[in-house]
């Protein structure tokens, strides 16, 4: 029999009445015939409901574990038919004759007869053919009788394999043991497989191969694929890569669950981390041990970019505290008072971020007030398009703004997010290919019955119903033409460190059209702003958008239902071969010269986001979190290991004490002491300082990115400005002094028993 051809699993007659099967999942032979993980997720999603799982979750069939004792099963076939073809060709037909000596012919017939009625062909559940009149066909060179006893002595495996217990109704043998010459048969099968060739790497009795999974994990099916990887990789070839993926669909299913049941673990930013925490909450020493070369590339600074000092504000909340301050509305860039910009050059800032200055989703508005905030504003990372808000005054108001900064000696600096955009957006809309998605829903108990939250009449935009409850966090939203009738199930925007960010879309990088519709974008926004900070950038990393998206087979697990669509790295570097951001940074410094391109990254990419991919500048989240945590030995190593790599990598750090994902500073760092011992080394080291939004002021307030005002009432700290003001601002002003990183030296303080004083910071630049 052909190698190729496909078993997988028995299922009863019973079992197929019960619970409504899809007959085009059976296969010929009446084995159920997974073409995807898709569809294990449907097979199971119909046990469930039939066992009313929502009242009842201890009955859950997990598809990732139908779909592994699907696949040991259909490895153990693939096994088998290698035997025929490699050793012993007739083993299954002379095997029929065996045991017609050893129990009696009829006994033979009448258990395959049995067999054939409980576990039925595809013809003879519908009614085609009788089991008898089956039986007495076969499949090229293959006799009925004979695959029939190659099935029941899967079935009898797959009775016997403890791993496989919680699925035992659906092939359960105990009707075939009461009344038929099957114990007999299965218990003599080891005898017979003594009369015929060994196999294996091992060199064994057949029986013995088979059972060996199970025999070394009797109680995972983890474990015994794992045991598949290792033992037969020669065997089993390029089916090895199934294996991978059955495992990588373990640990997605696990992060599935976990979703299920925490899907509203606290209060959530718009990451879906927990207020308190953000991306970079955790840091670590850079060793620079590059896994593979990193090529030397930076891009040369323009005269005022080492100079930068950059302040943080939510445009939104923003506007409404100068309207408190001033005492007049304030809702339109244009109206942003000069005295408010005098007060920032006076500080020492001369770049001011806007947070949220372009056309937002209103679909991403809607969840937030249909969720619990009633007068939430969209997320500033939700986005229709990249054009200035109508409701801050438009292209015209801005740059009224700009102008008027600029004879001050601030540029603009705004946000820009390539790696998705709002559900609703003009993209979502015009260009529904340019996003990951699928034809059907990967997980089939997803429900989309909630509002449609599009404004657009050509478009339905659904996001999944447990969102509105907090009982579950879908990984996909729902687009259905209007007109065509065409339905997308796209993926959500992810990172894979909690959830989904629902109110996103996420773009297919793999396409080069989006690829080329993302740069012209940053190029536009180049020429409104000079400062760039593009938002998460490390998940547009190859290495990690291929983790997230594409993972190579055995590495999977970030995201639900991704690793079914996972790449090996040859086939990813042909889809994607060069970095995107090496393209961003390249064209803009061909078609926007003067631009600083700072970007968002963690996961230690902040050398390579720099160095070798040519990003200006690049978040240093360890200044933050270990002169916080007061672990000021471990910030010594970062600036040390950085310098002996390449200290041109620590002149182009972003240093900042507090970040929109992040606690205030305040709360960080308090207010005396301590707060101003860190906020001189921002002043003071190389690289970009960067202040938070209130942070002069001493506000407490962490602003969400829906937000609209503040929350707290608040008024500024005149201590800790005036401190500020006669500390700090000096300081930024003198940044040129501080800036470069040729001439600057970090020293040793020791102490009068002769070691190192770690929590004494001297250098000289």
């Amino acid at each position: 029999m052909d190698i190729s051809l496909r078993f997988e699993f028995h299922v009863s007659r019973a079992a197929r009445e019960r619970y409504g099967f899809e007959e085009e999942l059976f296969s010929w032979n009446g084995n159920v015939m997974f073409a995807n993980v898709a569809a294990s997720r449907r097979f199971a999603e119909k046990m469930n409901r039939q066992r009313d799982v929502e009242r009842h979750p201890e009955r859950t069939v997990h598809a990732g574990a139908l779909n592994a004792m699907a696949l040991i099963d259909e490895l153990l076939h693939a096994l088998l038919a290698q035997y025929r073809q490699r050793r012993d060709a007739k083993v299954m037909i002379d095997a029929l004759a065996w045991f017609e000596v050893q129990v009696g012919r009829d006994s033979v017939h009448s258990t395959l007869l049995a067999f054939s009625e409980q576990f039925p062909p595809r013809d003879v559940y519908a009614g085609k053919q009788s089991a008898s009149q089956w039986l007495n066909g076969s499949s090229g060179d293959m006799p009925h009788r004979a695959v029939a006893l190659e099935e029941m002595m899967m079935l009898w495996l797959a009775n016997s394999n403890p791993a496989f217990l919680g699925f035992k109704e659906l092939f359960d043998d105990s009707e075939l043991k009461k009344s038929t010459a099957y114990p007999k048969i299965t218990s003599n099968l080891k005898e017979y497989f003594k009369t015929r060739p060994l196999f294996g790497p091992a060199n064994q009795n057949l029986v013995d191969l088979l059972r060996a999974p199970a025999m070394a994990s009797p109680d995972s099916l983890e474990g015994q694929l794992a045991f598949m990887r290792e033992a037969w990789q020669q065997e089993l070839g390029d089916m090895i890569r199934r294996i991978l993926v059955a495992l990588d669909i373990f640990k997605e299913e696990e992060l599935a669950i976990w979703m299920r049941f925490h899907p509203d673990a606290g209060h959530t930013d718009h990451f879906g981390l927990p207020q308190g925490r953000g991306d970079s909450s955790a840091a670590a020493v850079p060793h620079y041990n590059l896994k593979e070369p990193e090529y030397e590339r930076f891009s040369p600074d323009v005269d005022w970019m080492p100079r930068t000092v950059m302040i943080a504000k939510s445009t939104f909340v923003w506007l409404d505290q100068l309207s408190r301050i001033y005492q007049r509305h304030i809702q339109r860039l244009d109206q942003v008072p000069n005295e408010e910009l005098d007060t920032l050059a006076r500080r020492g800032f001369n770049v001011l971020w806007l947070i949220g200055v372009w056309e937002r989703s209103k679909a991403s508005q809607r969840v937030k007030q249909l969720t619990g905030n009633p007068e939430a504003a969209a997320s500033a990372y939700s986005l229709f398009d990249y054009t200035i808000a109508d409701e801050l005054g438009g292209e015209g108001s801005y740059l009224n703004l700009k102008d008027r900064a600029a004879a001050r000696g601030i540029r603009m600096g705004t946000d820009m997010v390539p790696n998705h955009t709002g559900i609703d957006s003009r993209w979502v809309t015009e260009h529904p290919d340019w996003f990951i998605s699928l034809p059907y829903p990967p997980f089939p108990a997803y429900r989309f019955d909630e509002p449609d939250l599009s404004t657009d009449g050509r478009v339905e935009i659904k996001i999944e119903d447990h969102y509105y409850n907090k009982t579950d966090a879908a990984v996909v939203f729902r687009r259905r033409d209007r007109w065509s009738g065409e339905t997308r199930y796209i993926y959500h925007g992810n990172d894979g460190t909690s959830y989904p960010w629902n109110d996103t879309a996420q773009l297919n990088y793999l396409n080069l059209e989006v690829r080329e519709a993302v740069i012209q974008k940053i190029l536009y926004v180049a020429r409104l702003s000079p400062v760039i900070r593009f938002d998460a950038a490390m998940t547009l990393a190859k290495q990690h958008y291929q983790r997230l998206w594409y993972p190579v087979p055995g590495t999977g697990g970030a995201i639900p239902s991704r690793a079914e669509h996972g790449l090996t790295k040859p086939e990813f570097d042909a889809a994607m071969p060069n970095e995107f951001w090496r393209e961003v940074v390249d064209r803009c410094a061909a078609e926007a010269p003067g631009t600083l391109l700072l970007a968002e990254a963690f996961w230690l990419l902040e050398g390579y986001f720099v160095r070798t991919l040519g990003m200006h500048r690049v978040y240093n989240s360890a200044f933050m979190n270990m002169l916080r945590d007061e672990e000021n030995a471990n910030y010594r190593s970062v600036i040390k290991n950085t310098l002996e790599f390449d200290p041109e990598i620590l002149k182009r750090y972003v240093n900042f004490m507090n970040n929109p994902d992040e606690r205030t500073a305040v709360d960080q760092f308090g207010k005396g002491d301590k707060y101003f011992g860190a906020c001189t080394l921002m002043a003071t080291l190389p690289g970009l300082p960067m202040f938070g939004h209130g942070q002069v002021e001493g506000f407490t307030e962490r602003y969400g990115m829906e937000y609209r005002r503040a929350y707290h009432d608040e008024s500024a700290d005149p201590w800790l400005v005036s401190r500020h003001e006669r500390q700090i601002a000096p300081l930024l002003h003198r940044r040129p002094l501080f800036a470069e990183v040729r001439n600057f030296l970090l020293y040793d303080f020791y102490n009068e028993s002769g070691s190192v004083n770690e929590n004494v910071f001297a250098y000289s630049n």
